[in-house]
């Protein structure tokens, strides 16, 4: 089964459970996949759905700090309720050292030299790592590397 049915059956399961909190918040991610295919007329994959549910947790984070900041609590604690489920769907986040291996390989495979060269490892990197690591971490690695190479 595909990760968008995945999510389609969930759906169904929290109506019947009424679970409210949780059916909101699918709901927000099948509109936004239904948005996607909409604007770009496409049928989404697997990793379509990926990404979309990586930039909704992107947000989530990003509300929860300025929550935070602003003492609203309430607020964030609905957004971490939100994250935790859009979580669910993502695949095993890898180790530190899964990440550095990827990024040597990545720099090794596309003759990097210095850090002009970070596009191109990047480019080499993102479809390989996306939904699976911190790519804002990735990048910071990747930038350590090259400046030591």
């Amino acid at each position: 089964m595909g990760l968008k049915e995945q999510i389609t059956e969930d759906m169904k399961a929290a109506m019947r459970a009424k679970d409210s909190a949780r059916l909101g918040t699918i709901r927000l991610l099948t509109a936004a996949m239904k948005q996607k295919e909409v604007d770009e007329r496409i049928e989404l994959t697997d990793a379509h759905v990926l990404a979309i549910i990586e930039k909704m947790i992107k947000q989530r984070r990003d509300s929860i700090a300025q929550f935070e900041a602003g003492g609203r609590q309430d607020l964030a604690d609905t957004e971490k309720a939100e994250l935790t489920v859009l979580s669910a769907y993502m695949p095993a986040a890898m180790s530190a050292e899964e990440i550095a291996a990827e990024v040597a390989a990545a720099v090794a495979a596309t003759g990097a030299a210095g850090p002009q060269d970070m596009g191109k490892v990047m480019g080499v990197l993102k479809p390989k790592l996306a939904g699976r690591a911190d790519m804002t971490a990735v990048s910071a690695q990747v930038k350590t590397a090259l400046s030591q190479a």
